[in-house]
C-alpha cells in the first residue's frame, strides 16, 4: 500500500495563546479552545471567547490536542480560536477528512510514545506532519468511514442508555427519600463517621518486591469507572505479604476516589464484588447502618456536597476526616431494602446494555485496527 504523509495532503495550524486581557465570557469574538479539556462529546465546549485571535480553526477542521495528554480528537463547529494545547487540521475533501480523523485516533498510542517534555509530554508540528497515510480511494475510505460512523452512534446510544437508567435510579432514590440535602422527611442525620467504618488505602513499599505478586487486586482510582457499579480488573496485584503491609476490604465496601487531578474525578464510587487491596487515592466505606446499594447511591449523587470545599489550588484532596464529618439522613432500614431490590432490578437492564457496549466498542476497535493498522 502506498502512503503519503499528513503534510502533503493537509494544512496544519498550530495554536498560540492570545493575550488573556482578550478573553471574555460576552460571547465577543470567537470561542477559544485552550485543550483537551474544553472537548466535549461531540464539539468543544464554547467556555471563553476570545476578540484578539492569534491562530484560528476553520468549521470542519480537526481539533487535536497536542499535549497532556495528546490526542484527544474533535471538529470544530464553528471558525474558533485555538491555544497552544491545539493543532487544527484542514482537509477540504469530506471523506478524506473523516478518515484523517480516524486515523489520528487510531495512531494515538504512536503519537503519545512521540511526545517530549518534563513537566508533561507535547508533540510538536513536525511530528503530525510525518504521520503516514494510507492512499485508498475515496470510495473506501467512504465505505470505512460509514461502518466506523454507524458504530460509533451505537456506541453513544448505548451511552445514552445506561446514562438514562442512571437517571431513572436518581429520580427513584427522590421519590422514596427527597433530597439528600435538604431531606424533606425529616430522618434523622449522622455523620459518615458514626454510620460507617471509614479506611483509606496506602501504598506497599515499592523498595520492597516481596510485597507485589498476584495474590490480591490492588485497586486504583482508574478501576473506579463512573456508571459501573463493581470495580474493573487491576492491573497491578499484591503478594500475599504485601496484602498485610495494605488496606483491603471485602465485597460489599464502597470505594471512592478520594483524590484527584480535578473535581470531575473526585467522588467516583463503585460497590466491591470480592476482596481487593486499594492505594492512598482511595477511602473504603464499610456500612454499619445503611443497606450497601443504598449508601452507594446517596454518595453517588451526593458528588457536589463532597468536593464543595475542596481547593483545587493543590491537588484535589478529600481527606478521610473531611469525609467522615459528612452528614447524612438515615431513612429506616425496611425502606432501604425496598430500594436496593429496585437498584438490583434495574441493574440486570444496565448490565445487559453494558454487554452490547463492550461488544460494540470491541467490534470498532477491531476494525480500526483492520483499517488504519
Amino acid at each position: 500500500m502506498e502512503y503519503k504523509a499528513l503534510k502533503d495532503i493537509a494544512k496544519i495550524t498550530m495554536g498560540q495563546s492570545p493575550d488573556s486581557s482578550s478573553y471574555n465570557e460576552e460571547k465577543d469574538g470567537l470561542p477559544f479552545f485552550q485543550g483537551n479539556a474544553d472537548f466535549g462529546e461531540l464539539y468543544p465546549n464554547e467556555r471563553v471567547w476570545c476578540n484578539e485571535p492569534k491562530k484560528v480553526a476553520e468549521p470542519g477542521d480537526i481539533l487535536i490536542s497536542v499535549r497532556a495528554p495528546i490526542g484527544a480528537l474533535n471538529y470544530a463547529k464553528d471558525k474558533c480560536c485555538i491555544g497552544r494545547g491545539l493543532a487544527a487540521i484542514t482537509i477540504e475533501d469530506e471523506a478524506e477528512r473523516n478518515y484523517v480523523f480516524h486515523l489520528l485516533k487510531a495512531r494515538n498510542n504512536d503519537l503519545n510514545q512521540k511526545g517530549t517534555g518534563s513537566t508533561f509530554k507535547a508533540i510538536g508540528k513536525n511530528v503530525l506532519e510525518e504521520v503516514a497515510v494510507p492512499q485508498i480511494s475515496r470510495d473506501e475510505q467512504q465505505k470505512c468511514m460509514d461502518m466506523m460512523d454507524l458504530l460509533e452512534s451505537i456506541i453513544r446510544e448505548r451511552k445514552s442508555q445506561l446514562d438514562k437508567f442512571d437517571e431513572l435510579i436518581k429520580a427513584r432514590f427522590v421519590e422514596f427519600f427527597g433530597d439528600p440535602r435538604s431531606n424533606p422527611y425529616g430522618y434523622d442525620k449522622k455523620s459518615l463517621g458514626n454510620t460507617c467504618k471509614v479506611i483509606t488505602g496506602n501504598t506497599p513499599s515499592r523498595k520492597v518486591p516481596e510485597y507485589y505478586g498476584d495474590y490480591i487486586e490492588w485497586i486504583k482510582t482508574d478501576n473506579i469507572v463512573s456508571g459501573l457499579l463493581h470495580p474493573t480488573k487491576a492491573s497491578e496485584c499484591l503478594s500475599e505479604q504485601g496484602a498485610l503491609e495494605g488496606r483491603t476490604v471485602d465485597e460489599n465496601a464502597i470505594l471512592m476516589a478520594c483524590i484527584a487531578g480535578s473535581v470531575a474525578s473526585i467522588g467516583r464510587v463503585c460497590v466491591t464484588d470480592r476482596r481487593v487491596a486499594f492505594n492512598q487515592q482511595i477511602n473504603a466505606v464499610v456500612p454499619e447502618q445503611y443497606n450497601i446499594l443504598f449508601l452507594y447511591i446517596l454518595l453517588k449523587i451526593s458528588k457536589d456536597y463532597f468536593v464543595e470545599d475542596i481547593n483545587m489550588a493543590l491537588k484535589g484532596i478529600l481527606s478521610k476526616s473531611k469525609f467522615e464529618e459528612k452528614e447524612f439522613f438515615v431513612p429506616p432500614m425496611e425502606l432501604q431494602n425496598e430500594f436496593d431490590e429496585f437498584v438490583k432490578q434495574v441493574d440486570k437492564s444496565k448490565v445487559a446494555v453494558q454487554k452490547a457496549l463492550d461488544e460494540a466498542q470491541l467490534l470498532f476497535d477491531s476494525l480500526m485496527q483492520q483499517y488504519f493498522g
